[in-house]
């Protein structure tokens, strides 16, 4: 499974946001921590921002900052709501997608199944669970010294 770059962005704010001391984070410096576009961040930070995850606040002294504790977001459960639930193959589209294998295959409970147990595995652990030490280590860093990373 291949995360699309809207969930893998928005997991690593997260990330930076549970191992950080900062309060909040304005989205240009997040974006500049993560080397991404910063209009790309905005909507991924408004899709977080909708499902309860982080709070954005506009003005001077504002930024974004977990909305509630690391150690209650469950990692499946933020990249469903990332991730939009896309469909795996055809028959998995809202419309029931173009397949001629409709209704004598037998891989679509397969990878349902398959599906279900990935998120499962990820709510074992929180966004506590993954701000390790290296991590905050990370997130202290100079921007300068970012870039002679090897």
């Amino acid at each position: 499974m291949r995360l699309t770059s809207f969930a893998d962005f928005g997991l690593r704010s997260l990330l930076v946001l549970a191992a950080s001391d900062e309060a909040t984070w304005s989205s240009a410096a997040l974006a500049t921590r993560l080397e991404v576009s910063r209009d790309h961040l905005v909507k991924v930070l408004q899709r977080l921002a909708a499902g309860g995850y982080v709070r954005t606040m506009r003005g001077p002294g504002g930024g974004v900052r977990l909305a509630r504790p690391a150690q209650s977001i469950r990692l499946g459960e933020v990249l469903a709501w990332l991730e939009q639930e896309p469909a795996l193959t055809e028959c998995f589209r809202a419309d029931g997608g173009d397949c001629v294998l409709s209704g004598f295959c037998a891989l679509r409970p397969k990878l349902e199944r398959a599906r279900r147990a990935f998120y499962a595995a990820l709510d074992e652990s929180t966004l506590a669970d993954c701000a390790t030490p290296g991590l905050q280590r990370f997130v202290l860093m100079d921007p300068p010294s970012l870039a002679a990373r090897p």
